[in-house]
């Protein structure tokens, strides 16, 4: 009894100053990334840095790309400003550990979402923002037309990505045999396929259609083949424990959905300033509270917008020049799988 005399009244100091403790924390934004992005000032954002489409700088370094303008919506729902990020260049074996270590705030480097990367590393995938397959380009002159052709055929493939697993399934599959030609760099990958070291070129199909418009008036000399050889849904990554971060990432993506849905683009955005529509008003922060929940500005939406675009708008912009159809990548209203929960 004594014992017990002694140590209620500690507890209840004790809880006392938990609870004096807890304004403090609650004064966050309740994710911790998005509490040292906005410290910060600046967004760090993970990208390959050398894929045309994707990510890659200009001559005047201007990085462009899909991925790169993913960097600038977030930059724009967090700090309200898309030019305030940094791209830090990440490779197929270093990504993972930049994303687990913290040297990023988010990953957006064509990475697949598959159910390994989320059981083991400790990583989530937020949302797909491209929706791709493995794919094989080939010299036109080998007369190779279809991937069954290839058995016995060695094969360009950058290691520590997908594409690895989804060639051996796919010959183990068909009983058919090849050699993989595994190199890091990914110019020096491309190299070695130009310079006929492998029979084709394999990753995911977006991709190899980026590195043959790279080519010029030589792209004529090579073939994407038409079999695509596996899912490869591709969007960004985060850290698992963060779930507001995780929200702000997957939201930012379903903002620009949404827009094209509605016709909104940063051309037209600021003459739906008087619209009685309610589902545009709380897009827009103009009315409700959908970004204070997530611990951003209500306009966090309209900043993306507005700065970046909508889903469209991105794609004209990073991937219609290449040559690529939109296809699946469409809004699920005109054939495609881009869909968009309500924001309400």
């Amino acid at each position: 009894m004594q014992t017990a005399r002694v140590l209620l009244p500690l507890m209840s100091m004790v809880l006392g100053l938990l609870a004096l403790g807890a304004p403090a924390r609650a004064a966050g934004s309740g994710s911790a990334t998005l509490d040292a992005v906005q410290a910060r000032g600046q967004l760090l954002c993970g990208v390959a840095g050398d894929t045309a489409g994707f990510s890659i700088a200009d001559s005047q370094g201007v990085m462009h790309g899909i991925d790169a303008d993913g960097c600038r919506a977030l930059a724009a729902a967090t700090l309200g400003d898309a030019a305030k990020v940094k791209f830090v260049p990440v490779t197929a074996q270093s990504r993972f550990t930049a994303l687990q270590s913290g040297e990023v705030d988010v990953l957006i480097d064509e990475t697949t979402w598959t159910l390994g990367r989320e059981a083991s590393l400790g990583l989530l995938f937020g949302v797909v923002n491209f929706y791709d397959g493995t794919g094989f380009l080939v010299k036109k002159s080998s007369g190779v037309t279809a991937a069954k052709q290839m058995d016995g055929a060695t094969i360009c493939v950058l290691p520590g990505t997908s594409t690895e697993l989804a060639i051996a399934d796919y010959f183990r599959l068909n009983n058919m045999k090849f050699t993989p030609i595994e190199i890091q760099d990914i110019q020096q990958i491309r190299g070695a396929f130009l310079s006929g070291r492998c029979d084709a070129y394999s990753t995911d199909a977006s991709a190899l259609a980026a590195f043959r418009f790279t080519l010029g008036d030589r792209a004529g000399d090579y073939l994407l083949l038409p079999d695509i050889i596996s899912k490869e849904p591709l969007g960004p990554m985060v850290r698992k424990g963060d779930d507001k971060w995780f929200d702000i990432v997957r939201w930012t993506s379903y903002a620009q959905i949404t827009a094209e849905e509605a016709g909104i683009t940063s051309a037209n955005i600021d003459s739906f300033a008087s619209t009685n529509d309610p589902n545009i008003r709380r897009l827009l922060g103009l009315e409700g509270d959908l970004g204070k929940a997530m611990g951003l500005d209500n306009r966090w939406a309209y900043n993306v917008v507005k700065q970046v675009g909508n889903t469209g708008e991105v794609w004209a912009r990073d991937i219609t020049p290449l040559g690529v159809p939109r296809g699946i990548n469409n809004l699920w209203t005109k054939g495609g799988l881009l869909y968009a929960p309500p924001m309400r």
